[in-house]
């Protein structure tokens, strides 16, 4: 099930949650699924009903002294570059979606991605972590199941 983001009543309650992210001393903000129209949440959201949503969650976070970063929503990049100050990323090696990310290491902006896999995380860490790196990402890989076990490329 998907929110309506264009409803201010739910403008309101991020907003208080930004809030409560800054009395509890957090650094930056990262609100998951801001990508809905990506996802035919049945809302008929817009990409620019989209990109307001993400603009305001990102200044209520600079107005706190937070940074904001953008997750996936790959096609709203261009768009956002100016208004987020970093990007997280599942898994774009895995759909061929790396090239998107781009705007941010040309902005001088961080690129914090990861891959998953059921595996060996070095062997997955063999093939990925030579892309990543040469993309400028900081990239881990998981599992799946997200244990504690990891593996940094760099």
């Amino acid at each position: 099930y998907w929110l309506d983001v264009t409803e201010p009543v739910v403008v309101d309650v991020m907003k208080a949650r930004i809030a409560m992210a800054q009395q509890k001393k957090c650094d930056a903000i990262e609100a998951d699924d801001v990508d809905s129209r990506d996802n035919n949440p049945g809302t008929g959201i817009t990409a620019a009903g989209q990109q307001n949503f993400i603009r305001i969650l990102a200044a209520e976070s600079h107005a706190r002294g937070m940074s904001f970063a953008l997750q996936n929503a790959l096609d709203d990049i261009p768009a956002l570059i100016g208004d987020v100050d970093f990007a997280i990323n599942e898994e774009c090696f895995a759909y061929n979606e790396c090239g998107a990310l781009a705007p941010f290491i040309q902005a001088n902006k961080a690129v914090f991605q990861v891959e998953y896999t059921s595996g060996a995380l070095a062997t997955k860490g063999a093939t990925i972590c030579p892309k990543a790196n040469a993309s400028n990402f900081d990239t881990l890989i998981k599992h799946l199941n997200l244990d504690a076990a990891r593996h940094a490329c760099r």
